[in-house]
């Protein structure tokens, strides 16, 4: 079995693709890496000027060291292998956006922590319990939310009963699944 790219070579190959220095780019792209990325290592401390951070379809399993991504805006970790909010922390006072559809989220402990957080895509999850998805209303900021494809709302399958329980759950929330919220 192959290694996986440490974000340091990553990192490398992407300055030499787009001839700047990471450091200093505001926009970092390392989705889909041969092989694959699996580790979310220390060498992410150094991208103090990323507002937008991609990293999906590696094989992340783990959140971790974002402590340095004081500008972080975007964080796009969609089709991983992420089973938490965990580590999403050190973000929680700037990250707006976060992209994690795709992954094996099933609870949602720890989302509170991301008080700017006005997008949310996590559709394709494994959330089933209706007291996780509560637990998304601790988001103070979250107006915009896709969470289609997760076991909770596939089981309040007819569309109004879905959008009328999330809205009644999320009464800030102003887009549910890409429709506007009506109340």
């Amino acid at each position: 079995m192959s290694k996986g790219t440490p974000i340091k070579e990553a990192l490398a190959k992407w300055e030499e693709k787009n001839g700047m220095k990471a450091v200093e780019s505001p926009v970092i792209k390392l989705c889909g890496l041969n092989p694959p990325i699996e580790k979310m290592d220390g060498t992410l401390g150094q991208l103090v000027h990323c507002q937008k951070l991609s990293l999906s379809t590696n094989n992340i399993d783990k959140i971790a060291n974002l402590t340095n991504l004081r500008s972080l805006k975007i964080l796009s970790l969609g089709r991983n292998n992420i089973k938490s909010f965990a580590g999403l922390e050190a973000v929680g006072d700037v990250l707006e956006e976060l992209w994690i559809s795709y992954n094996f989220i099933e609870k949602t402990k720890g989302c509170g922590a991301l008080k700017k957080l006005k997008v949310l895509f996590m559709s394709n999850n494994l959330v089933k319990d209706p007291k996780e998805f509560d637990k998304l209303n601790e988001m103070a900021s979250l107006e915009e939310l896709v969470f289609v494809g997760n076991p909770l709302e596939e089981t309040l399958t007819a569309e109004e009963k879905w959008r009328d329980f999330a809205a009644a759950k999320l009464p800030k929330l102003k887009k549910l699944d890409g429709f506007v919220v009506l109340r």
